[in-house]
């Protein structure tokens, strides 16, 4: 009976999991996505879209071909961008952090923001992961 009732919850768990990802195709991103992608990632093409329902909030989840990863709220509004360890394009990153990040870490790129539900995390190439409030104003940074 218990090796039923665990068969039966791992089924459930992937069957759950499997359609909290839908993949779809680019054009069904909103028009803000879109626009989003071809400004700032027109040297790279889109590998993957999927449909995500992380955290109970719809949204989007793009793999790009060189390995760049970014989400999207569900009204297309970019969420995180993900570069993995190599730089990401910052033209869209509100200029106080960019500044920040220049007179503070001159030598190092952004590799990855992310806006969460309280506060922006940044990571750079040396590993080292700040946080700032929305509004762009520094929290503090401490290494990975």
């Amino acid at each position: 009976m218990k090796m039923k009732i665990i068969t039966v919850a791992l089924l459930l768990g992937f069957v759950i999991s499997t359609n909290a990802q839908k993949k779809i195709e680019l054009t069904e991103l909103p028009k803000p996505a879109q626009e989003f992608l071809k400004k700032y990632f027109s040297n790279t093409t889109v590998e993957t879209v999927k449909k995500d329902a992380e955290h109970g909030e719809k949204g989007y989840e793009v793999k790009l071909k060189d390995g760049t990863e970014v989400e999207f709220w569900k009204d297309g509004a970019y969420r995180e961008v993900d570069g993995g360890d190599k730089p990401i394009p910052t033209e869209f990153i509100p200029i106080n952090i960019k500044e920040y990040v220049s007179k503070h870490y001159p030598n190092e790129k952004i590799t990855h923001i992310d806006y969460g539900h309280k506060d922006l995390d940044v990571d750079l190439t040396n590993k080292i992961d700040l946080e700032f409030t929305k509004e762009g104003k520094f929290i503090r940074g401490e290494k990975k």
